[in-house]
């Protein structure tokens, strides 16, 4: 059996960003997989927690994106800089 490669095909992906971003947009305060996952439409095969989990690890984060989206909020003229 030497070379024998047994492949199985992987499952697709329940949710993906735009999901979590609709979830965090709706979410007043608490922010977890676990209440992602409770609150997501009605559906066959809902994603469970552990789907946000594995999402969050998929996304690459990407500096440009995140400072274009915050240097709205960023008074150049004054406060503090923290790193």
């Amino acid at each position: 059996m030497s070379g024998f490669v047994v492949t199985t095909p992987m499952n697709p992906p329940k949710c993906n960003a735009e999901d979590y971003i609709n979830f965090l947009i709706a979410t007043p305060k608490t922010c977890s997989g676990t209440v992602a996952a409770r609150v997501q439409p009605k559906q066959d095969d809902p994603p469970a927690y552990g789907a946000f989990t594995r999402l969050l690890h998929r996304l690459e984060p990407d500096a440009e994106t995140m400072w274009q989206e915050a240097k709205t909020q960023v008074d150049f003229c004054a406060g503090i800089l923290s790193l």
